[in-house]
């Protein structure tokens, strides 16, 4: 049955400068992870300003999901890309983790330089459960998701025990887990068939600025000497930039150099999301550079979840404490600054891959206009991923729960915090910063009770 109240005109050309300013907001206000980012995007895009049909929103959301990297910073960037060319798509891409790098940065500061004061510690000691939680809850959304069969149960629980008990670096399970699906293919390629990530679902906003059927413009069009220009561009800007930090890099103590190789190989191994490339940063930043320490990292990922953007912006948290540590000899002043290069550094670096992958892939993907399926390889390397973010739910519950190790006191209110925080977001559906909030709350006043006594 048709909707009265359905648009029947098509909307009008959307400027380059219009289309600046929504993605300017949707930096500053797009909380909720992934699911929520693009959720917040649909009901914008496809519903309300109808820019884009939801057949052509889910089709380049399809591409994106297949993808490493951030696949709602993507999208976004996609969309850019499709509705005002490159240009548009850098401008997207940028606006929607800028922000989140700019609050980033001041938080950090924040952080590090009245860390230990009462008030901060208290609500920093809130919002650890909290985290926890969501952690656990991600680890039961992919899994629900991705877990349809015991052969991926399996390798889930293979994963979990290959990074929990073996210490196996997350690099080398992603690639045994992808070896574990080309061969699947061959042998049982029916275990491999989990369908997509989302369903087509309601079509009836009316036309759209770039419907269904709306040809790609030509700037859209596969062209081999306009991939292989966008190719060497990205590689020209990596290794000129790379050439640089090593150059400054041999006569100073900045690990930058370090962090530009780092986050170059974490962007291309963030298949499942940041919860999934979570493990191999708290790997390399705390344990092989020693950039920062466990507690720290779960510090982080806490500011991260209260500033919108990717969670995987917890990087710049990783690079600013990594460029701070770095220089603790220098003048106060100089000390910030080396904080927000390595910010900038670990941000960099991290989102460079998801701008030449989108820029060089999309139009394919437009030329194809048909349904992007997962692959058993990208499919086992999912299944991986639930293994290993159950690892970091148990990571961060052990810190939490039992600061000083087993050895020490059991912190029976950040537990309570915990089951709290999880009944909330998974049984009453509560917004992920209204539960931070609370918890953040929570903390702040048992700290001045502690504090008191």
């Amino acid at each position: 049955m048709s909707n009265p109240k359905m648009p029947n005109t098509t909307p009008q050309a959307v400027s380059l400068w219009e289309a600046f300013l929504y993605w300017l907001k949707l930096g500053f206000i797009s909380f909720g992870g992934p699911a929520g980012q693009i959720s917040m995007m649909h009901q914008d895009l496809v519903e309300k300003r109808r820019w884009i049909s939801e057949h052509r929103f889910l089709h380049a959301l399809n591409y994106c999901m297949v993808l490493p990297g951030p696949e709602a910073q993507q999208l976004a960037t996609y969309i850019g890309w499709l509705m005002h060319g490159t240009l548009g798509g850098i401008i997207a891409g940028v606006l929607f983790i800028l922000p989140s790098l700019i609050l980033l940065i001041a938080l950090t500061w924040i952080y590090l330089v009245f860390g230990q004061v009462n008030a901060v510690a208290g609500i920093l000691y809130g919002i650890k459960p909290a985290v926890t939680a969501i952690v656990v809850l991600a680890a039961y959304r992919i899994g629900s998701r991705t877990l349809k069969n015991e052969l991926l149960w399996m390798i889930a629980a293979l994963a979990f025990i290959a990074i929990f008990l073996l210490k196996i670096p997350f690099p080398y399970i992603v690639i045994g887990a992808g070896l574990v699906g080309y061969l699947g293919a061959h042998i049982v390629p029916g275990k491999f068939r989990t369908g997509g990530h989302h369903s087509e679902g309601h079509t009836g906003y009316g036309p759209a600025l770039i419907d269904d059927n709306t040809p790609p413009p030509e700037y859209a069009r596969f062209k081999k000497s306009r991939f292989f220009l966008f190719l060497i561009v990205g590689l020209v800007i990596w290794f000129s930039i790379m050439g640089i930090l090593s150059y400054y890099g041999a006569n100073n103590n900045w690990p930058l150099t370090q962090m530009g190789w780092f986050f170059t190989k974490a962007a291309l191994l963030t298949f499942g999301g940041a919860y999934a490339v979570l493990p191999y940063v708290y790997q390399g930043g705390v344990e092989h550079y020693g950039w920062l320490t466990g507690s720290q990292m779960i510090d982080g990922l806490a500011l991260g979840e209260t500033t919108p953007g990717p969670l995987i912006m917890i990087v710049a948290f990783v690079g600013f404490i990594g460029g701070w540590t770095s220089e603790m000899a220098i003048p106060y002043p100089q000390l910030a600054l080396a904080g927000i290069s390595g910010a900038i550094t670990a941000t960099f670096f991290t989102f460079l891959p998801s701008f030449l992958f989108i820029l060089l892939g999309a139009p394919v993907v437009e030329a194809t206009r048909h349904e992007i399926k997962f692959n058993a390889p990208l499919t086992a390397i999912t299944a991986a991923v639930v293994g290993v973010v159950l690892n970091l739910a148990v990571f961060f519950a052990y810190h939490v729960l039992w600061p000083q190790g087993f050895s020490g006191q059991f912190e029976w209110f950040a537990a309570l915090l915990s089951i709290a925080a999880f009944i909330a977001l998974f049984r009453y559906k509560i917004n992920i910063i209204s539960v931070i909030g609370i918890c953040g709350l929570s903390g702040l006043i048992y700290g001045f009770r502690y504090y008191l006594n």
